[in-house]
């Protein structure tokens, strides 16, 4: 990929319990920033979004955050991004989102992080886009939602192709190299 790459980085807008989430959150946005590659994410200043966005900034990279107007006015925002974008509401946080990003990676989080990653997952499904999509797997976290789409593939619900859509890693370096290839 070319040094204005971008990778749309779906988690949450919480710490969470488990600090392997904020350690690979760091690790994740310290690969990016090593790479010149820039970060599209949902443009919070809270909880692992905020921690992302700062390991980027602070590791010279570039930070692109799309938030809608209803988050922005709780004051969750993070004014220190490079471009910080505010949507009418979730669907257009999602589509620019996607125009801006060349792949596509999940860390932990809540319902909006699941949501986001399902929809950019069917829309690759569907064939949408060609953008390729990852977890990063911190301490077994979506380990439930793997055996999942395992289940629903062995079911027949899914595909082996569109199973395989979905990359799976444990580091963000491995991770980075999977979808991108650097």
């Amino acid at each position: 990929m070319s040094s204005s790459s971008s990778v749309g980085v779906f988690l949450g807008s919480s710490h969470g319990t488990n600090r392997a989430f904020a350690h690979a959150t760091i690790e994740l946005g310290t690969a990016l920033a090593t790479r010149k590659i820039g970060l599209v994410y949902g443009g919070g200043a809270v909880g692992l979004m905020g921690l992302l966005a700062d390991t980027v900034l602070d590791g010279g990279g570039t930070v692109t955050g799309v938030i809608p107007a209803n988050l922005f006015s709780k004051e969750v925002a993070h004014r220190g991004n490079t471009e910080l974008i505010e949507t009418d509401g979730m669907h257009e946080r999602k589509a620019l989102m996607y125009e801006r990003s060349d792949a596509f990676v999940g860390l932990p989080g809540g319902m909006g992080t699941l949501d986001e990653l399902a929809e950019i997952a069917t829309w690759r499904q569907i064939g949408l886009h060609d953008k390729p999509v990852g977890l990063l797997n911190v301490d077994g976290y979506f380990d439930a939602l793997i055996a999942w789409f395992d289940r629903a593939t062995t079911d027949g619900m899914i595909r082996n192709a569109h199973r395989a859509l979905i990359h799976v890693e444990t580091s963000a370096d491995a991770l980075i190299e999977s979808l991108l290839g650097t």
